[in-house]
């Protein structure tokens, strides 16, 4: 019976002097009692977070201790930088004598953190790929994927006799491929299905490259991949056009029966969209000429004719239906 007590006041934190309620001190590490004021414990351990804040902003925050690893640094983020700001822990200015010290310091920290060829590789393939996920303004999932793909080409050699910019722009262009393939990318204006023309105008090699990198890459690392279907493109193009939600529907509409009849199967993506989109809005007389659609799908007029000419021979549309108001 009394074992039993006993196994009840360490379960419930009670005091084992007067049976009343305990409180934990975490300034002081103690168990104290509410009753008779018995330390029961010293030096407790706080299970606590380990909130840290040096200033007001980082209070309002409440950030922890360190930032959580990352896969697009070359280090994961592991390391400590010294700041070029010049200042102490405490937001003070550092003298000027001991500046010249830590101006030193700093720079043998620099060379210290890439110590190789693979780190300097990694470096700067990385930076390259935040660079044009900042441009995109794709989500920092696809940033840590792309950055997976790049760190597993470099393991297994696939950089050698290739330019580092070429080959980092193909993982990311893999990483959107490999994300719509998985159906883990929500469809929304900043995260979005990404076209290699895209990723070619913000990157520093011409789309050839990227391309040949790319198919590459995919056949080495056996990437599961799958092509961009046409509605993809259709509410980013009826964004940028002003269109109505009338139109988007039927747009989406119009793409889903032509891929139901398997004739969007070999052709271009945004070229089917742009035509799609071209049809609905002469439907809805909301019309946009064959030239800002182009634009905008960033496709030739011909290619807008030729797949507005094919939906509406496929899908038996009258002819008189879509004429100008």
């Amino acid at each position: 019976m009394v074992s039993e007590e006993v196994q009840l006041h360490e379960i419930l934190d009670l005091c084992p002097d007067c049976g009343s309620v305990t409180v934990c001190d975490n300034n002081r590490g103690e168990l104290i009692c509410c009753n008779c004021g018995l330390v029961i414990a010293e030096s407790v351990i706080d299970q606590g977070p380990e909130w840290r804040a040096f200033d007001a902003q980082q209070r309002e925050r409440r950030t922890r201790v360190g930032a959580p690893m990352t896969h697009t640094i070359h280090d994961h983020g592991l390391s400590t930088i010294i700041d070029y700001k010049d200042k102490d822990y405490s937001g003070k200015d550092i003298p000027a004598k001991v500046r010249p010290r830590f101006r030193r310091m700093r720079e043998w920290q620099r060379r210290i953190r890439v110590n190789d060829a693979i780190e300097r590789n990694l470096a700067f393939a990385l930076g390259e790929l935040e660079r044009m996920a900042s441009s995109l303004s794709l989500s920092k999932s696809l940033r840590e994927s792309a950055s997976k793909i790049y760190r597993k080409a470099v393991e297994e050699g696939l950089i050698r006799g290739r330019s580092i910019e070429g080959v980092a722009a193909a993982c990311l262009y893999a990483a959107c491929k490999e994300a719509t393939f998985k159906n883990i990318e929500k469809r929304s204006p900043t995260k979005r299905s990404i076209t290699l023309s895209e990723i070619a105008e913000n990157a520093r090699v011409d789309k050839k490259e990227i391309g040949r990198s790319y198919r590459f890459i995919k056949f080495k690392l056996c990437l599961r991949t799958e092509p961009i279907k046409p509605r993809e493109f259709v509410t980013r193009f009826i964004s940028e056009l002003k269109l109505s939600q009338d139109v988007e529907l039927l747009a989406t509409k119009i793409v889903t029966a032509a891929e139901r009849r398997g004739c969007t199967s070999g052709k271009n993506a945004q070229g089917v969209a742009a035509a799609a989109i071209y049809l609905s809005s002469r439907i809805h007389r909301e019309h946009r000429t064959q030239r800002r659609i182009a634009a905008v799908s960033q496709v030739t007029e011909v290619t807008v004719r030729n797949h507005f000419k094919q939906l509406v021979q496929i899908l038996n549309i009258p002819i008189d239906s879509i004429k100008k108001k």
